[in-house]
């Protein structure tokens, strides 16, 4: 699957590169930015799929910095974790009301930021969550990277298995190609939007021995869907 992207924001660089080495060991993609303008700018440039935020900040504050990204409609969604050496337990609501997912007071242990950072990735995005799913006899397992139809093995690429779990864990819900390529390809992939018809029609290929192939549809002007109605 596509690696997770984290926009960690600090000003401080000694603390920017030990998150960066300790996400990358992880095998997160990690973006750093040191203040706020950088923040919005990377992204801008390309959302990454969760946030560490600073509390402080030169110029702009993490708060304010947090409180605009939650009021833009292009950004509210991304999950932030705010990071600060304030312990107090008004300043912990106060960094919550802004829509942050959680927080973290420093210092902390590596062990405890990742273990914070999955388990918000798996509650705002079931793409990051390694749980077997199951409809209609289709049975997908990331972890072991298999699908499955009555123990029958479906032979898939890497793409193709990416698209199909993200239809999966989004059943029933309109995505455009444009949207595909952000949640499936990656934020920083350019390719052309038809390349998701590509791998559409490679999906529904695999999918036709087992008549699923009318799983993954079409919806004329929008986009594609996964549903087990006809």
């Amino acid at each position: 699957m596509v690696a997770p992207t984290v926009l960690v924001v600090d000003d401080e660089p000694a603390v920017l590169e030990m998150l960066r080495f300790v996400l990358e060991q992880e095998g997160f993609h990690t973006v750093v930015a040191e203040d706020a303008a950088v923040a919005i700018k990377r992204v801008r440039q390309a959302p990454p799929d969760l946030i560490l935020l600073d509390w402080m900040l030169p110029g702009m504050s993490g708060i304010e910095l947090a409180s605009r990204l939650k009021s833009d409609r292009v950004t509210e969604s991304i999950p932030i974790i705010m990071l600060t050496a304030k312990g107090e337990e008004d300043d912990k609501v106060r960094g919550l009301e802004t829509g942050a997912e959680d927080y973290i007071t420093k210092p902390f242990s590596a062990r405890e930021l990742l273990a914070r950072i999955r388990s918000v990735l798996r509650r705002v995005s079931p793409l990051f969550d390694e749980s077997r799913i199951e409809c209609s006899g289709l049975c997908l397992d990331p972890a072991s990277h298999r699908v499955m139809v009555q123990d029958k093995a479906v032979e898939l690429g890497p793409t193709e298995f990416r698209l199909l779990h993200f239809f999966m864990t989004h059943r029933e819900r309109v995505y455009s190609r444009s949207q595909l390529l952000d949640r499936v390809w990656g934020i920083n992939i350019y390719i052309e939007e038809r390349t998701v018809d590509v791998h559409i029609r490679r999906l529904r290929k695999a999918l036709e021995p087992y008549t699923l192939e009318t799983m993954v549809q079409t919806v004329r002007g929008a986009g594609y869907r996964f549903s087990s109605q006809h």
